[in-house]
């Protein structure tokens, strides 16, 4: 029995030791090849590694998709968010000249109210003095004081029809308007997203524009309220376009929602602007200059009568004849040209000609550039004429159909193209 079990014991523990040796050899070997993902990472940061290297040292990278994708989103990124940058300080400087000009509008809206009345009270009282010291036997205090009263209001009013405080103030009404327009269009162009450093620059040129055309300061920069001439008011930049040649031969293609007869529609609403809107504002504007002019003159000379008359004022009732109804005439004269704003009807003639001025520069820009791409989208353009003239598309569409077949038949166009002003 021990014999035996002897052989057993050594039976299982060579079994056991056999068994421990298979479990060795089977668990060993394959501890190396557990599969890992760790052998991807240094690929990844030898790319990164060299990108950087690349950006610090301006060394020139081998051709690779995803790297030049990358580099080209950070710079198109960069350069977006600088050009946001910029049209926002733009906005800016647009919302402080917006309340500036508000402000000095409605000051010098007060000036044409303050000086009229207190030029025509001046007038009127000196006038009535005039008249009582001839009645009483020609006062010497009476006449002194209507002589002071009537050169004090000429003095005055030379000073008032100079400045044309009701043309200075509708100046700054428009200029305020143009301004809060500009603004809403940069408000745009960053809600429509990429802007360039092109609409930063043009931008900055048409703030220019607007600063030059209505300005703030009275002394040197103030615009000229009697020029020789009606001319319309301009607030825009000048654009130089560049005409590509073309084959006569080569037919030009069209895309971008533009075609043939929308081309042709435009130029017959050019046309129409031209020979009725712009020609019948500039006639309604030298006709204003005009009366203003007149206007202008007339008072100061009265007053000037009435202060000369009173100097040589003598006894009895008809010798404040001319002192009084020279007085009389000349606060008449003023309450109609400054009550009654004759400048600033002459301003609104001359801005709303500067406005169908560049309407028309905006139609036949668009019209001579020969890439459609680089055009705006004519459907969008044609709605945004429509808009400007107050018209539908339908609309806009008949006065084309009618402005051609009146120039066809030799007939005069009875319709203006604006429904607006």
């Amino acid at each position: 029995m021990s014999m035996a079990s002897f052989q057993t014991s050594t039976q299982l523990s060579s079994s056991s030791s056999s068994l421990t040796r298979v479990n060795a050899a089977i668990h060993v070997p394959k501890l190396p090849k557990v599969p890992f993902s760790v052998p991807k990472f240094p690929a990844r940061k030898v790319q990164v590694k060299q990108l950087k290297i690349s950006t610090d040292s301006r060394i020139p990278l081998e051709k690779n998709a995803i790297t030049t994708q990358t580099c080209e989103d950070l710079c198109n990124s960069s350069k977006c968010s600088k050009a946001i940058t910029k049209l926002y300080a733009i906005l800016e400087a647009l919302s402080d000249r917006v309340e500036t000009h508000k402000n000095i509008g409605e000051q010098r809206n007060n000036w044409n109210t303050l000086l009229l009345n207190s030029i025509n009270m001046m007038t009127l009282t000196a006038s009535t003095m005039a008249g009582v010291s001839a009645a009483t036997g020609g006062a010497l205090a009476l006449k002194l004081s209507s002589g002071l009263l009537f050169t004090a209001a000429t003095g005055m009013l030379v000073i008032m029809n100079k400045i044309q405080p009701s043309q200075l103030a509708e100046e700054q009404r428009n200029a305020t308007r143009l301004f809060k327009q500009l603004e809403t269009q940069i408000k745009t162009l960053i809600a429509l997203g990429n802007p360039t450093e092109e609409d930063v620059k043009e931008a900055i040129e048409k703030v220019l524009a607007l600063d030059k055309a209505y300005p703030l300061p009275l002394l040197g920069a103030m615009l000229d309220k009697f020029p020789a001439k009606f001319e319309p008011a301009v607030w825009w930049p000048a654009i130089q376009f560049q005409r590509k040649s073309k084959s006569e031969n080569k037919k030009m293609e069209k895309g971008n929602g533009w075609n043939e007869e929308l081309e042709m529609e435009l130029r017959e609403v050019v046309e129409v602007v031209k020979n009725k809107d712009i020609e019948d504002y500039e006639r309604l504007g030298n006709l204003a200059l005009k009366i203003n002019k007149a206007l202008a003159i007339a008072g100061p000379l009265l007053t000037g009568i009435a202060a000369a008359g009173s100097a040589f004022l003598g006894d009895g009732p008809m010798a404040a004849v001319v002192p009084v109804m020279a007085g009389s005439l000349a606060a008449a004269i003023n309450a109609f040209e400054h009550g009654g704003q004759v400048g600033m009807v002459f301003e609104m003639y001359r801005n709303c000609a500067g406005f169908f001025q560049l309407l028309e520069t905006e139609i036949a820009s668009t019209l001579q550039e020969e890439d459609m791409e680089k055009r705006e989208d004519g459907e969008l353009f044609e709605m945004k004429v429509a808009l400007k003239l107050g018209r539908s598309l339908s609309q806009l569409r008949q006065l084309a159909t009618k402005s051609d077949s009146y120039r066809m038949e030799g007939i005069a166009m009875d319709e203006f193209a604006s429904k607006l002003f």
